[in-house]
């Protein structure tokens, strides 16, 4: 589905841990490292399309993402002709997208690159919020500046550095008895024996 201009309506999703970092997939067989986008097909809405795109290219659903924020507009980019399947040359310029911004409440091992039978990414890492734009292939390059200039306005304050190790140290760590949290006064300091009943 293209529109007079030969531009394909398609999605753009960022997605983002809590450390403000970005979620960025490499294609599969290929040295190249993007951002999920996707067609919208007919009959959805951009929002639609976002979710099913999440879940095909990322296997997130929903449930593990918050919606942050989208452009206002479409972002366009032209894609060269070497790139342009020759059946459609003259015909199809290229992208124009709609860029989301979310945030993953769920956990890294809720990704799933192999939900589908033709997997868009077989690798993926975070990355911090403009290194993208160093590495993403040249003719996606001002888009993607602008989808993450224009939607940095929605960023929060990372956790600082400390407490993300800390929780993830906690994590492997063996859980404190039980009685000893439930009875822990909110204010009471751990190393106070009156506090913590002893």
């Amino acid at each position: 589905m293209l529109d007079r201009e030969g531009f394909r309506p398609n999605v753009g999703i960022i997605l983002l841990n809590t450390q403000n970092e970005v979620w960025w997939g490499k294609r599969v067989r290929e040295h190249s490292w993007q951002f999920p986008q996707g067609g919208i097909k007919f009959g959805e809405t951009p929002e639609q399309a976002m979710f099913r795109e999440l879940e095909e290219e990322v296997g997130l659903r929903a449930e593990h993402v918050r919606v942050i924020g989208r452009t206002r507009d479409w972002l366009r980019y032209e894609v060269p002709d070497r790139f342009i399947k020759r059946e459609i040359r003259g015909h199809y310029r290229g992208q124009k997208q709609i860029w989301f911004l979310l945030r993953m409440v769920g956990r890294d091992c809720d990704v799933n690159l192999r939900l589908t039978e033709h997997p868009e990414f077989d690798a993926w890492r975070w990355h911090d919020y403009w290194v993208p734009l160093d590495v993403v292939i040249e003719f996606k390059r001002d888009v993607y500046l602008r989808a993450l200039q224009e939607l940095s306005r929605f960023l929060t304050r990372p956790s600082s550095t400390g407490a993300h190790r800390h929780i993830t140290r906690y994590l492997r760590q063996a859980h404190a008895p039980r009685g000893l949290v439930e009875t822990l006064p909110v204010d009471a300091d751990p190393a106070d024996p009156i506090a913590t009943n002893e």
